[in-house]
């Protein structure tokens, strides 16, 4: 088996977010980046099939040149080959068209992307994806098991969980519970002086048209002064004519 795992490159959480030129890009200076997290799952799952199955596992990412640390991160944990697409992640279309055209060539037979990234939060790149290439979909997964060209999964709905029987080719929007946290893994030595000599292939982009583009971020409000109350009576004032809430 053939596995393709999609990697974002997105800030850490712990970092301090700003914006430049009139808040329309984002500033990176002083951001530290990590493997998007539900990227991470799918990672973490892919190497289970390859230590259980002996699948082939490659990951991929498109971005400029300071995308690379990511992918070597992903080639330390144990990743075969790394692909970085040579264009910026402008919208979730043309993202999806660039992986579209590198699955068709590879031939892969299950691509397992994030349910959503982190920085942005669109959760449109796996199904646009999996529509390009014709494959199976399936969203929100939580569990998965192949066995030849037959795949069970599980994924997460309102309420509860839904076990879905589906066929190679297939792609996945992963998220915790695909695996546990407590399975994901953290490079060691080993693995970083191997990473070094793993090829991680540079693909230029094919012809493709942004359909979105940003206009402006904006930051959350910073939160107000915190009114301390020494009777229940002043606070249901409060919340009643101040906070308008009740």
């Amino acid at each position: 088996m053939k596995i393709l795992v999609c990697i974002s490159h997105v800030p850490d959480t712990t970092s301090k977010i700003n914006f430049t030129d009139g808040d329309t890009k984002f500033d990176t200076n002083g951001v530290q980046f990590v493997i998007n997290p539900n990227d991470e799952f799918g990672l973490t799952r892919a190497m289970w099939f390859k230590e259980k199955q002996g699948a082939t596992v490659h990951v991929i990412n498109v971005g400029g040149p300071e995308t690379e640390p990511t992918l070597r991160k992903a080639l330390a944990i144990g990743a075969d080959e790394a692909i970085r697409i040579n264009t910026p992640a402008t919208d979730g279309f043309s993202v999806a068209k660039q992986l579209a055209n590198v699955v068709k060539e590879g031939g892969y037979d299950l691509v397992i992307g994030g349910r959503e990234s982190i920085d942005y939060n669109g959760g449109m790149v796996p199904g646009m994806l999996a529509k390009l290439i014709g494959a199976n979909f399936v969203n929100t997964c939580i569990g998965l098991e192949v066995e030849g060209d037959k795949a069970t999964a599980i994924r997460e709905i309102d309420g509860g969980k839904e076990t879905l029987k589906t066929s190679l080719p297939l792609v996945i929007g992963g998220q915790k519970g695909l695996v546990e946290e407590s399975d994901l893994r953290i490079p060691n030595m080993r693995g970083i002086m191997q990473a070094r000599s793993k090829p991680l292939n540079v693909k230029e982009p094919v012809t493709s048209n942004a359909e979105t583009n940003t206009v402006s971020f904006e930051k959350p409000a910073p939160k107000g002064a915190v009114k301390l109350v020494d009777n229940v009576e002043e606070l249901i004032n409060l919340l009643h004519n101040e906070a308008k809430v009740i």
